[in-house]
Order: C-alpha cells, then structure tokens, then sequence
C-alpha cells in the first residue's frame, strides 16, 4: 500500500481553498463551503479545476508552438501575413481545443467520481465543489460548442479530425465501451489525440489559414512521432498515483497490473529512447534539416533532468509519485519550446 502520509499539507494552508492536486481535507472543505456561499469566485475556481489545468496548459502550449512552427516553416509567411484575420481565427482555433479539453476532461470526471473520490480528492465534482447538473452543463456546453466552431470556421478534414478526437476522448470514459478500463486502449486514445490530432490539426490549421499548401515537413513528421510516444507515456503514468482506487473499483491498468515501480522504471526507459531518437533524427538527417544546437543539444538536456528526476523517485511515497509524474508533464511542456527552435 501507498504511504500517503507525505501528501498531507502543512497546517498553514487548511485556511486556504484546494488547488489542483490538494488533498488537504480542511482546503477542501473550505472550498466546498464557499461555493455553496455563492461566492462567484469559488464557483470560477472550481471550474477552473474541472478543465483540468496541466492539460489546458499542454493544449495551449500545442497551439502556440504549432502555430510558430508553421509560420517559420512558410517562406515569406510572417512578413505577409494578414494578422488582422489571422490572430482572431487562431483565437477561435484555440478555443475550440480547449472546449473540446475541457468536454473530454469534464465528461471523464462525471463518470469518474466515485473513483475520484479516493484518487483525486481536490476535483470540483468529486469534492462537491461543483454539482452534477453544473458539470453536465459544462460538458454539453464544451461538447456543442467545440465542434460547432471546428464545422463552421475550418476545413472539413478539421472537422472530422476534431470529432475524431472527440468521440475517442468520450468512448474513454463513458460506458459501455468505457476504453479506460483496457489499459492498452485507454493508452492508444491518449496517444492519437494529444500526440498526434492535436499536433497535426494545428499545423494544418495554420497552413490552410495563410494559404499554404500543407506538407510533411521533416519538423511537423518529428514532433508527430515525438510526441505521440511522449503522449502514450502520460497515458501510462498518469495511473500511478491513482493505484488504489483503480483497484478498489476494478479499473484495469498496467500500475495495477505490474506495479509502480516497473511502470517508473519502464516509462522513464522508453522517455529516454524518445530522446534518444530525437538525437539520431538530428544527426541522420541531411545537412540543414534541423538546427543541430537545439534538435540535439535540447533533447540531451532534457534526457539529463528526466534522470535526475526518476532517481529521487521514491514509489512506496505517493507524494514522491506525484512529483514524478507531475515532472513529465513539465518535460512536456519543454519540448513545445524546443519544437519551435529546431
């Protein structure tokens, strides 16, 4: 069994209200109390925790970094560029990923909350921070109005990417099919939505926005297989901390399968041939495919911090867990940055 023990906050903060990742009872507590107040900000800070802040964050930094990409990537783009229509339509853009987040995240803990209960505490629905009816209107709300801006402002193909991403992320959670429940499934969903639709829909976005044909550039067809791998180690991670509730409502996934301590060993593993391969696409490629310094010096560097993390890993200490997985969250969150040098 887990020790939880660390994760426990000082006394200082039992005054304050629970934030992502707070399993302080008295935070909670008072989160819960000041939502049925009908403090507006409480209620804007549980909604805030319902779309799930590290994947918001993921997802704006894709768009970011996507964009930048395909804009350096056009001769002549940035120069030319009509930005008094470009910038709104990639506002708009964005808005739809993060609706369409938010409908997958949200619609995850609504079917989630007897789990979530023991796993994860500080989440609106789980803590009564935000009621079952608020939470359907948010996820209906996020689930119409995505696709509907998707369908009415971008190309076809977009759309039925975008719809492709939004049944996958809702088979995850909702039964009968319930794909969370099949390790192996669950880890393909999240790999194809933010490794590759994500990366690939912004890239096309972008191009078809300035009226550039779209190709496979080296760059776009790197960051695909990057992050994708990337992706389908979240996927597996992300369970980790989420042991004994996954076992005590029989969820089925490879932490409870083999342990914490094989999947730590085995992701950090297959994280570090991801970086590896990064490094021999650099040297492989032709001449001038890649800027050398960042493709390999940047992804060397990386590897570095991932090991240093994973050898102050400690699996029998949820808390230790946590910082682990919440450490390869920030190493993805790094490689967006390294994507717009390379």
């Amino acid at each position: 069994m887990l020790s939880s023990s660390s994760t426990t906050t000082t006394t200082t903060t039992t005054s304050l209200h629970a934030v992502e990742g707070d399993f302080d009872p008295d935070a909670i507590k008072n989160s819960v109390s000041a939502v049925q107040s009908g403090s507006i900000k409480a209620r804007l800070r549980a909604l805030y925790k319902f779309t799930r802040p590290h994947t918001i964050r993921g997802t704006i930094l894709a768009s970011i970094a996507g964009t930048t990409r395909a804009l350096i990537d056009t001769p002549g783009a940035i120069a030319n560029a009509n930005w008094g229509a470009l910038l709104p339509r990639a506002l708009i853009g964005m808005i739809a990923l993060l609706l369409g987040n938010a409908f997958i995240v949200g619609i995850n803990q609504i079917f989630d909350k007897d789990i979530d209960v023991l796993n994860k505490p500080f989440l609106p629905v789980a803590s009564g921070e935000m009621s079952g009816k608020v939470a359907w209107f948010a996820v209906l709300f996020s689930g119409i109005v995505g696709p509907t801006i998707v369908y009415n402002f971008f190309p076809t193909l977009l759309f039925k990417l975008y719809m492709l991403g939004w049944t996958l992320g809702a088979i995850y959670s909702v039964p009968p099919i319930r794909t969370k429940r099949n390790p192996l499934a669950a880890g393909l969903t999240i790999a194809t939505v933010r490794g590759f639709l994500l990366n690939f829909g912004v890239y096309y976005a972008v191009k078809d926005a300035i009226g550039a044909p779209f190709d496979w550039s080296p760059k776009v067809s790197f960051i695909a297989r990057f992050m994708t791998a990337f992706a389908t180690v979240i996927a597996v991670t992300k369970d980790l901390p989420d042991v004994e509730g996954d076992k005590a409502y029989n969820i089925s996934t490879f932490a409870t399968k083999i342990g914490v301590s094989k999947i730590a060993n085995g992701a950090t593993l297959c994280l570090i041939l991801n970086y590896f391969h990064a490094i021999l696409t650099a040297v492989l490629s032709k001449a001038g495919t890649f800027n050398a310094f960042p493709m390999i010096a940047g992804h060397a560097a990386l590897a570095v911090m991932l090991l240093v993390r994973f050898k102050d890993l400690e699996p029998e200490k949820l808390a230790s867990i946590k910082k682990y997985y919440k450490h390869i969250w920030d190493l993805f969150y790094l490689e967006y940055f390294l994507y717009t040098l390379i």
